[in-house]
């Protein structure tokens, strides 16, 4: 097969055969409500949901159907993508979820029709899944004298849909080109860096060309906050209160000096407690219990709606709002979409929700402003419609921002009647909207300085001259401010702090004070010294990586719920709360990254690239070049970073001491299965020991004591009556107690603290257990059936066998088992009798540790990969994999970006590198 590149220019999407109408007697137009159709129709949508929804608008004449997402990609192997071939791909039909048989319900249904309406998401994914879906109908020879046309809306509506269908456009190749130029660049950036890591740090890591930018925007964060030196500060407020009624005033100079507490210059003027305590008996002295109101001023202040929200911003303020995740909204965001039944048949609640737009359409503003005019007065209306300049470069995707389809369907109205992620994510979609066209909100700004009223003040006046010279010569001088509320104008419709959403609050509107007037001596109850210590920069949370990756125009905003997912699903970071905090694995990652490829991990250079991407959607560019110009130089790094790097470069091996007892050193270090604590050298006499860190410990915290603390395991508990031993360890699986040549794996307990009494209570525990599961034990090879997750099954341990549906579990004799498990596959084998291998658990003690492990007898659960680390980009490799993977031409996986949901059950799009 051939990309877009390679295809002859009759098969290439262009005007000669999509930029057609429809022909006569296909679908003539009559007005905006009504299609007369002559002739049958099918239209292809990515989604059963949305079928659902736009066959209702499209009646009996047009058939609809779901491709579920993206029906082809590159095939699962080395070679999809040819660099020396211009870059050609290589792409097969997704063997997953029954997607071939999608396609031929597809094949078969084109066949029949006599125009074929490609209706996928308009943006370059759906632009994509529309030139995939025509290149097999036309390999098939579906397409011969029919029309075909690319239909695109932006909300499912009756009206917008039979627009689309009466107005078709023709496949953009400008949007193909850059779609297939990012799937080989994150491809090839996957399959060459993420073997790398498997030989130089440890098997089933991952890289992207988004991902790893990412996931250093993290770490970096991180050792900003481990650099950081905490500095104390000190603020001086007093308590005041006028006719009963209380207020705060803060000490802004103080004998001539202006007093300083601003952290983001890291300027203090006051530092030390003794100088805090100081001003504060000197300010005491000099109210002697009173205050004097030197100046008064009021200003106008207001604060404008923020704009309709488009992707990014949505994911933010759902996150801070509605603790959703990004992968979460945009879930929820397209059942939204798509069509929710709330009484009356599936209707499209909102617009397309991908989208870098902040505008509106002109029929919506109209829409809008009618109804607020009518809810809330026409005193709530602008004089003119408010427009929003987008503040993001390159924005593309969608022509709107995202809105209601109607915006006379309430929240109120909708409440208990769709499922309650929905409810909320639309009442936060529809109160955005509408406050977005109503006026900014009205306050009245009012600030007074204060001076101390005593007679100790050295005669201050307090006249109304003005706050300068009113405080000419006082030995202090106090600030007050707070604001009042005039006119709601858009918080009555959404009532939120802007800190709450994606972008910071305003500064400076106070409280709530009691009247004053210069002259005024307001009585002072307390001065109150505080003191403060700087903070580091805060963790990165959703939201605000989020924001940093769109500020710095890294990477696409319909990606970020999939780029997040795959840190969390790689273990590269953990959840502190919301805070996301990276693993000792992330970090050496990174640090390899930075120190080998750090043109690749570089914010600038992911951002340039970026620009290039978009470049080519708008038809600026041509994607060959910009491939040749990021490929080249990036696989002369590999191959010099593969030959000339050792493992032990990488390792970072980190000494945390000589072992009191025997003289070793003690070090950290990343192997195999994850950061792991060594008791020597291998050039000792003795064989070095090893020990995994246990999963609340980091390589670059843990001390001496702690990790010396891990050799002690495995620990002898004590002896049954029978004789056997009783020990407690750990495990590649985790934490265990061995009971003679058995294990029984302990699921709360620490092993480190665990004593002999409990240990029995736990091995008694798995003894019922194992009872209970127990339908009939023959005595002889180990023979049994046992009641498991699936319901009853044959086993000996090395092999599980099915159980005829016909039979009782218990009524079969042993001949019966021993046949049946004779032609059973052995335990880890797949259904097709191939052994599998499993990833090992990041974190868990390792290979090269030589320490006991209960990998037999655990009886972990086995999960069962569904494709192998060639065919899932990104995924976890076997050690053979990893051993086989760089000099020689072995299959490798395919790693490309995350992009926006389509195929939410593709692991290979949830494992995206």
């Amino acid at each position: 097969m051939r990309s877009a590149a390679h295809a002859p220019n009759d098969a290439r999407p262009g005007p000669q055969e999509h930029a057609a109408p429809p022909p006569p007697g296909s679908v003539r137009r009559h007005t905006t409500d009504t299609i007369e159709v002559m002739s049958s129709n099918l239209v292809i949508v990515e989604s059963p949901a949305k079928a659902k929804t736009i066959k209702k608008y499209l009646g009996k004449d047009f058939e609809v159907l779901a491709s579920y997402g993206h029906v082809r990609d590159l095939v699962a192997k080395e070679g999809a993508v040819d660099p020396d071939r211009d870059f050609a791909m290589k792409y097969e039909i997704i063997q997953e979820k029954n997607k071939d048989r999608h396609v031929d319900a597809i094949e078969r249904a084109a066949r029949k029709a006599k125009s074929l309406y490609l209706a996928t998401d308009p943006d370059r994914e759906g632009e994509a899944i529309s030139w995939h879906l025509h290149e097999i109908l036309k390999e098939r020879g579906v397409l011969d004298g029919k029309a075909v046309h690319r239909a695109k809306f932006f909300e499912i509506t009756k009206n917008e849909i039979q627009n689309a269908i009466a107005n078709p456009e023709r496949l953009s190749r400008e949007l193909v080109d850059a779609q297939q130029a990012r799937r080989a660049l994150d491809y090839l950036v996957g399959f060459n860096l993420s073997p790398l890591l498997w030989k130089k740090i440890m098997p089933g890591l991952s890289a992207g060309r988004v991902q790893s930018v990412a996931l250093r925007l993290i770490c970096d964060r991180e050792a900003e906050i481990r650099a950081f030196v905490s500095q104390e500060y000190w603020t001086l407020e007093v308590a005041a209160a006028k006719d009963g009624q209380p207020f705060r005033a803060r000490l802004v100079e103080f004998e001539g000096e202006k007093i300083e507490a601003d952290v983001g210059n890291s300027r203090f003027s006051i530092t030390t407690e003794s100088r805090a305590r100081a001003i504060e008996q000197r300010l005491k002295e000099l109210c002697a219990g009173q205050l004097a109101v030197a100046n008064v001023e009021k200003k106008p202040r207001s604060r404008s709606p923020q704009a309709p929200f488009r992707t990014s911003t949505l994911q933010q303020a759902a996150a801070n709002r509605l603790g959703f995740t990004a992968r979460r909204t945009m879930q929820t965001a397209q059942r939204l979409y798509e069509g929710v039944d709330f009484g009356e048949g599936p209707v499209g609640l909102i617009t397309y929700m991908r989208t870098d737009s902040t505008s509106l359409a002109a029929e919506a503003i109209g829409q809008i402003r009618e109804f607020i005019g009518r809810t809330y007065g026409a005193r709530n209306v602008p004089p003119q419609p408010r427009s929003y300049a987008n503040k993001q470069a390159n924005a593309q995707e969608a022509h709107e921002a995202i809105r209601p389809t109607n915006v006379s369907i309430t929240p109120e109205q909708l409440r208990g009647r769709i499922d309650e992620d929905q409810w909320r994510l639309y009442q936060l979609i529809w109160q955005r909207t509408v406050a977005s066209q109503m006026p900014n909100a009205l306050y009245e700004q009012t600030t007074a300085t204060l001076l101390p009223g005593g007679a100790a003040a050295g005669g201050a006046r307090a006249d109304g001259r003005g706050a300068t010279a009113a405080a000419a010569g006082a030995p202090a001088v106090l600030r007050a401010s707070g604001s009042v509320l005039k006119d709601p104008g858009y918080l009555a419709v959404y009532n939120v702090d802007a800190a709450d959403d994606e972008e910071p609050a305003a500064d400076g509107e106070g409280g709530r004070l009691p009247p004053l007037e210069p002259g005024d001596r307001p009585a002072l109850t307390a001065v109150l010294p505080e003191q403060h210590f700087t903070q580091p920069p805060p963790r990165y949370t959703e939201a605000s990586l989020v924001k940093a990756l769109e500020e710095r125009g890294i990477g696409r905003p319909s990606t970020y719920a999939s780029i997040i997912e795959t840190l969390r699903f790689r273990k590269y970071v953990e959840a502190d709360k919301r805070n996301f905090v990276p693993t000792d694995t992330a970090r050496i990652v990174i640090d390899f990254l930075v120190k080998f490829f750090p043109s690749y991990v570089d914010y600038d250079f992911t951002a340039r690239l970026e620009e290039d991407l978009d470049g080519i959607s708008r038809g600026d560019k041509d994607w060959v070049p910009v491939m040749r110009e990021f490929w080249h130089p990036f696989i002369d790094r590999v191959k010099h970073v593969e030959t000339s790097v050792s493992r032990e470069e990488v390792a970072q091996a980190r000494l945390l001491g000589t072992d009191p007892k025997s003289g070793r050193p003690v070090s950290v270090r990343v192997g195999q299965y994850g950061p792991f604590a060594q008791l020597g050298t291998k050039d000792d006499d003795d064989k070095p020991k090893f020990a995994g860190l246990r999963p609340h410990q980091k390589m670059d915290t843990i001390t001496l004591e702690e990790a010396l603390q891990l050799f002690e395991l495995p620990r002898a508990l004590g002896q049954l009556p029978t004789g056997e031993k009783v020990s407690v360890g750990v495990g590649r699986f985790g934490p265990y107690i061995k009971v003679g040549d058995k294990f029984v794996s302990l699921k709360i307990d620490d092993p480190y603290t665990l004593d002999f009494p409990r240990a029995l209570e736990v091995i008694e525990e798995k003894k019922r257990a194992d009872a209970e599961r127990t339908i009939r034990d023959y005595g002889v090879d180990g023979v049994q059936v046992l009641k498991g997750r699936f319901g009853p099954y044959i086993t000996d341990g090395k092999r599980n066998a099915k159980i005829p549906k016909d039979r009782e579990p218990g009524s079969l004799s042993l001949e019966e088992c021993r046949a049946l498990l004779a032609v059973a596959p052995p335990r880890g084998a797949n259904r097709f009798g191939r052994k599998k291998t499993a990833a090992p658990a990041a974190g868990a003690a390792t290979a090269e540790a030589g320490t006991t492990t209960a990998a037999a007898a655990l009886k972990a659960p086995r999960k069962t990969a569904k494709k192998s680390a060639a065919a899932v980009a990104g995924a976890a490799p076997t050690r053979a994999a990893a051993k086989a993977a760089a000099p020689k031409k072995a299959a490798r996986p395919t790693a490309k970006e995350p992009t926006a949901k389509r195929t939410p059950t593709r692991s290979a799009k949830k494992n995206a590198g």
